[in-house]
């Protein structure tokens, strides 16, 4: 899907406002705090049922406000939105004018992929940040994979429960057979994805790091010893996870880590190629989601100019070109653009002389349209 028009109302500084977007790709300029990133973050709200920026709700609405509104028409021509109210907590979801109780059955129809400053804690984050990054990517890929996690969930909570209480009999025995069932279920889900990720990342990091892409690799860890059985591992570490009081091996310990001559990313490339790998995977997990055809991915790059170049932004332009998803961008100053939009311009020799973008300004949350 793409949105086609966006509609926010006391969302963060922006005014609300009612915006034509376009299907492949918009530009988004404006100074440090005018509202470019809530912009984006509105986009991602309706993607994910939360901020990419924030926890706490009261941070996302109008000052002196206690609801926010943002809602969408999609590239199919549906409506979708959400309104959300600080003071009492309350959700409230419509699609198609049906009101809907669960922000699940909104996220699902939106594939919303950021990269942001705040994306490089994929690399010094820890292994929750990953997690959180391939789960994503299941959530639309693999149909199935919401219920998986949702019932290793539910055993993982029971049996750490039996081992916070010290039960080390019969309890503890049926919680652990189960986790270990439903360990094996979500490890072999995201075994079979990784594997389709790694493969698409290779194409992408051709694209954007092609001087380095032979030497990246990938190492995938399920959460504990692949050679072993995780009963045995987990009856050999009874007590020991009994005195911790939670299960210290099975899915929920999952790692991926990324890898250039076998030391980590962070360690080895400059920032400007960490966000360079950053875009390539989200590139790769958009162009999975893509090809389910469940959803079209949308993709959100903010602050583009930061840590990229001049050779670097080309390269990106050039690896944009090749995706089928909307992607929206924000920028300080419209300069750092020029190789998106001498990428973007339309043959001259074709009937339409319009550009194949739009371009938006933000000032003091106004938005409004640029032309030429």
């Amino acid at each position: 899907m793409s949105v086609l028009k966006l509609t926010t109302h006391n969302f963060r500084n922006l005014k609300s406002t009612t915006l034509d977007f376009h299907p492949d790709l918009n530009f988004v300029i404006g100074d440090n705090g005018s509202g470019k990133s809530s912009l984006l973050e509105a986009v991602f709200y309706l993607g994910h049922g939360k901020s990419y920026r924030t926890s706490n709700l009261v941070n996302l609405v109008n000052f002196q406000e206690s609801q926010f509104t943002v809602s969408i028409r999609d590239g199919n021509d549906r409506q979708l939105g959400v309104s959300r109210n600080v003071s009492n907590n309350e959700t409230q979801i419509r699609i198609d004018g049906k009101r809907y109780s669960r922000l699940s059955d909104l996220v699902k129809n939106v594939a919303v992929q950021i990269v942001t400053p705040e994306s490089f804690k994929l690399f010094i984050g820890g292994a929750r940040e990953r997690r959180r990054f391939v789960d994503l990517g299941l959530f639309h890929v693999k149909h199935h994979f919401s219920v998986q996690w949702r019932e290793f969930s539910k055993v993982l909570k029971q049996r750490n429960a039996c081992l916070k209480s010290n039960d080390s009999h019969s309890m503890l025995s049926y919680w652990t057979e189960l986790f270990c069932r439903h360990s094996l279920e979500v490890a072999e889900s995201r075994e079979n994805y990784v594997s389709e990720l790694v493969a698409e990342l290779k194409i992408w990091t051709l694209l954007l790091l092609p001087k380095i892409e032979q030497d990246i690799t990938v190492q995938y860890s399920q959460g504990w010893n692949q050679k072993k059985d995780l009963l045995e591992i987990l009856n050999a570490n009874k007590e020991r996870e009994l005195s911790y009081g939670h299960s210290l091996f099975g899915a929920h310990k999952f790692d991926i880590k990324f890898l250039i001559n076998r030391r980590v990313i962070d360690v080895k490339l400059s920032r400007g190629e960490q966000k360079l790998f950053l875009l390539a995977l989200t590139f790769a997990q958009a162009n999975l989601i893509k090809k389910v055809k469940r959803v079209k991915p949308i993709l959100l790059i903010d602050d583009v100019g930061a840590e990229l170049d001049d050779n670097s932004r080309t390269l990106l332009s050039n690896a944009i070109s090749e995706l089928d998803c909307q992607v929206i961008i924000t920028a300080i100053e419209k300069n750092v653009l020029e190789p998106f939009l001498c990428q973007s311009k339309v043959p001259e020799n074709e009937i339409s002389k319009h550009e194949n973008f739009k371009m938006f300004h933000v000032e003091h949350g106004q938005i409004s349209v640029m032309s030429e």
